[in-house]
């Protein structure tokens, strides 16, 4: 967030800048990683107005005086809801805070959804993954939720492309990425960009991959891309852009084109 450098910091800028002046939402449907409901059942936040969730520990302690002014929708969180459990999913509403795979992701500094810059201006419904690594079942979560975009409500999944804490050491002052998170960064390019008679076979087959366990030793932070690419439909999925960093890649998606509403984007 406060790295305005890093080339991550603009390239969520970009995406923010052209999902406010052109994808125009009239709502965001946002799962992140953060949080996960239960092994069969999903969570839905209803709440319209609720407070930040600083769910990381050890940081400077203005991170935990970060502020992302939001508000909810309970209509739109019923619609979450009613197309859920159209679909045989078990799903249940709550009250939650955002956690900060959403807020930190918005907000990120000064750009993407910055309030003052570039606002968002619309409300935001999080909702959760299943508590399992089933890539199956989250595409299926996806594709459950797909028929809002025709109303014009965003689906966004926040994760990321490789997510491995533990070799953070490894990297330490040296951003050369290691083998495994360029490997698998263009092994899930192959996947999410594949058309949508293939795309779903290849996303669950990536779990498989030897060096998955090396790029996400849990698959929460990846399982977001399967619930965006169920809940792409027909559209194709393109990778807007990448950088492999250490034990981490920024990677960024989008399925559908931007002028029609409704992208989904990790």
């Amino acid at each position: 967030m406060y790295d305005v450098e890093h080339p991550a910091y603009k390239e969520l800028g970009k995406i923010g800048r052209e999902i406010t002046t052109k994808v125009k939402p009239s709502a965001v449907v946002v799962f992140s990683a953060h949080w996960q409901g239960g092994r069969d059942t999903i969570y839905v936040n209803t709440a319209e107005h609720t407070e930040l969730i600083y769910d990381f520990y050890g940081f400077p302690s203005h991170y935990y005086e970060e502020k992302y002014p939001n508000v909810g929708s309970k209509t739109v969180a019923q619609k979450v809801l009613d197309a859920l459990k159209n679909a045989g999913i078990d799903a249940k509403g709550v009250q939650r805070g955002l956690d900060h795979g959403v807020w930190a992701s918005f907000k990120c500094g000064r750009i993407a959804f910055e309030p003052e810059s570039n606002p968002l201006n619309v409300p935001i419904v999080q909702v959760s993954l299943f508590d399992s690594e089933d890539p199956s079942q989250h595409y299926r979560l996806g594709q459950a939720v797909s028929r809002l975009r025709e109303q014009n409500i965003l689906i966004i999944v926040s994760g990321m492309a490789v997510h491995n804490l533990r070799d953070l050491r490894f990297a330490f002052g040296n951003s050369r990425p290691l083998p495994y998170a360029v490997s698998f960064d263009e092994a899930l390019k192959d996947a999410a960009t594949k058309s949508s008679a293939e795309r779903e076979k290849a996303l669950v087959d990536l779990l498989k991959r030897p060096d998955a366990r090396q790029a996400h030793p849990t698959f929460d932070h990846l399982l977001p891309i399967h619930v965006g690419a169920g809940a792409a439909g027909e559209d194709r999925g393109k990778r807007l852009w990448t950088m492999p960093e250490g034990s981490m890649s920024w990677a960024q998606y989008r399925f559908g084109e931007v002028d029609t509403a409704g992208g989904s984007s990790l």
